[in-house]
């Protein structure tokens, strides 16, 4: 059960990223909590922990059977750093969201749990981002590979619910300097681990 602390690290970070960045589920979560409440956000919020388990199976799956073609994996490393540079030039340029959601129908888990499964982001994350940093956790152990996973979900789950908590008391908090200011951060952190990508990427690829 060897284990390396970067890759805990690297699941919070992404988790955090992930769970208060703009899409889909976020929008659901926030219809929900203005509508009918944060616990209603909160059932929304969980959809990652009903549905994701077969994309990370499928995802973890094909990689490892890609695993002694260091060129496919070289792209593929690639593909993900451009992915996270796409998602941390998207964060430092956020200015903020509404979050009047007035025409939104109420939604109830299920449609969150439909919502999700059929949001391309999971799968995006998952096989450019998600199972590379798997599959080079586990060459350090399976507790690198239980932390990262672990932690990215607890921060994906976690970062939704505490918003959907603050939301059902502060509606305009979506447009506000700290909302905005964490998201940059984010983003210029999520530019670093581009840049992590690309260096692998280029190794795998023979370029450095």
């Amino acid at each position: 059960m060897g284990f390396e602390v970067e890759f805990l690290i690297s699941g919070l970070v992404l988790g955090l990223s992930g769970g208060l960045s703009p899409g889909p589920l976020l929008t659901l979560v926030v219809s929900e909590t203005l509508r009918h409440g944060a616990v209603e956000g909160m059932k929304v919020a969980i959809a990652p922990l009903l549905t994701d388990l077969p994309i990370v199976l499928a995802a973890v799956f094909v990689l490892s059977r890609l695993a002694g073609t260091e060129k496919v994996l070289g792209v593929i490393f690639l593909l993900g750093g451009a992915f996270l540079a796409y998602l941390g030039i998207e964060g430092i340029a956020f200015k903020g969201t509404d979050a009047s959601f007035e025409s939104a129908r109420p939604r109830s888990i299920r449609r969150g749990v439909i919502a999700n499964f059929l949001n391309p982001s999971p799968y995006l994350f998952w096989l450019s981002i998600g199972a590379p940093t798997v599959f080079r956790a586990l060459q350090s152990g399976m507790g690198s590979a239980s932390a990262f996973i672990v932690s990215f979900y607890v921060l994906l789950v976690g970062a939704k619910v505490l918003l959907a908590c603050v939301l059902g008391r502060y509606r305009t908090f979506l447009k506000s300097s700290l909302y905005i200011y964490a998201l940059r951060l984010l983003g210029v952190v999520l530019l670093l681990f581009a840049l992590r990508f690309f260096v692998e990427g280029a190794r795998s690829l023979g370029w450095l």
